[in-house]
């Protein structure tokens, strides 16, 4: 297939998935949506091995099946097993030997099949295209891999470069959604391939209809360039801090600090606080020196004595602060409950200190047990108050986003009369 031969661009759903039926389930829910060729992807294919290919042939005889083996050594040998097993496309890396990619193209031939090459990792993928067209691959990938979309790499700069240099089809993946979709169709791409955004939806049809609507439209709404710290807090609207525990491997939360206000969200950059036992002057201090959207967290080492009540916290919605964090109690929880401004604290208590003046602000503290550095991302909800480093501040909220796609699919299937341990297959990956 060369450029131009199909009338309409084609949709590939990548089931990056552990278990076969849920990927057949979800596979046959994005066909109804619009989608075209369907992909076993690596976890998959790693999962279930060749089993998985056989399946998704058995089930859609009709579809174009993608084998994304990432072939990288024995390419003969590996095409050969995902041709017989039935797959029409099969992925090989784009970094792989030029040895082992045109062993890869000779084993295609024999077999019937097509090669892929992904440029996942490529050092310069758009000279690499070009020696990979004219080795033979039927089709190239840009690719940006979920970890590298997570550090905030785009592929979409990157498939301008390279099909500008090459004739064959280009496709592109990398956490693509409706919109990138369309931008990326309108700029000359082929094939687009789709994840978790169709995969991890609790409505896969409608997911999948979405894109299909995009990019047969190619009409997107223009969306303003917003700042990275928008970006980043835009993400973290959407998720829960269980979900940014999960994206940080369980960690990242603050220990015996609770909401003081149920119901109320918080996201902010942190204004550190060191004070001692119910000494409140820094504390109030920092008001003056945060900005706009900012987080006050305050380590106060008491849980009997106050270094923040009702006026502390009227003053910080008055200057637009985000909310407060106090490792240690508050008081006049009457009147903060009141102003509806988010606090999180150990306790609540009638006493209040003095205003000594000891301590610092803006400098490495511990709160909740939880090293904290000024510039981090503080969220906080109804579990519960979390840290987010800020040098990974966009990695964590995408996967974090990653884990809230993944949980609402759980919830779907969950819905439909399976049990938490069955969509989970516990038993089958328990250690033994």
């Amino acid at each position: 297939m060369s450029k131009g031969d199909h009338i309409k661009p084609i949709i590939q759903v990548a089931l990056d998935l552990l278990e076969a039926d849920r990927a057949i389930q979800i596979a046959e829910e994005s066909i109804e949506g619009g989608a075209d060729w369907l992909e076993a992807g690596t976890p998959l294919i790693k999962s279930e091995g060749m089993d998985v290919i056989r399946k998704l042939r058995e089930n859609f005889p009709d579809r174009t099946i993608v084998a994304d083996m990432k072939i990288t050594d024995t390419g003969a040998m590996e095409v050969e097993m995902g041709a017989k097993a039935g797959a029409d496309i099969i992925v090989v890396l784009a970094n792989a030997d030029n040895s082992t990619i045109l062993e890869s193209i000779r084993a295609a031939r024999k077999y019937g099949a097509r090669i892929m090459a992904d440029l996942i990792s490529a050092n310069d993928p758009v000279s690499r295209s070009i020696e990979l067209e004219k080795l033979g691959v039927d089709y190239i990938n840009v690719h940006a891999g979920i970890d590298q979309q997570m550090e905030g790499q785009d592929s979409l700069a990157i498939m301008k470069e390279v099909i500008q240099k090459v004739s064959v089809p280009v496709a592109i993946a990398g956490g693509l959604n409706a919109s990138s979709c369309s931008e990326a169709v309108a700029s000359g791409a082929d094939i687009v391939i789709v994840g978790g955004n169709i995969v991890r939806s609790s409505d896969v049809t409608a997911s999948a209809k979405a894109i299909r609507q995009s990019v047969d439209s190619l009409s997107s709404d223009p969306v303003a360039k917003r700042s990275h710290d928008e970006e980043i807090r835009g993400i973290l609207e959407s998720v829960s801090t269980p979900n940014i525990s999960d994206a940080m491997h369980r960690k990242g939360a603050m220990q015996d600090i609770f909401p003081m206000l149920p119901g109320k969200k918080m996201i902010g950059k942190a204004v550190t606080v060191q004070t001692f036992k119910g000494d409140w002057a820094k504390a109030v201090e920092a008001i003056d020196e945060a900005k706009e959207g900012d987080v006050l967290v305050i380590y106060n080492g008491s849980r009997h004595v106050a270094p923040w009540g009702g006026l502390a916290t009227l003053s910080c919605l008055s200057k637009g602060l985000a909310g407060v964090v106090v490792d240690g109690a508050v008081r006049d929880i009457d009147e903060v409950r009141k102003i509806g401004l988010p606090v999180f604290a150990t306790c609540h208590v009638p006493n209040a200190g003095e205003p000594k003046g000891f301590g610092e602000i803006n400098s490495e503290i511990v709160c909740g047990n939880q090293t904290v550095n000024p510039g981090d991302y503080i969220v906080g909800d109804d579990n519960g108050v979390v840290v987010i480093p800020k040098e990974r501040a966009y990695e964590i909220a995408r996967r974090a986003k990653e884990v809230e796609k993944t949980e609402q699919r759980l919830f779907e299937e969950i819905r439909r009369g399976s049990t938490l341990s069955e969509v989970m297959k516990l038993k089958k990956w328990e250690k033994h």
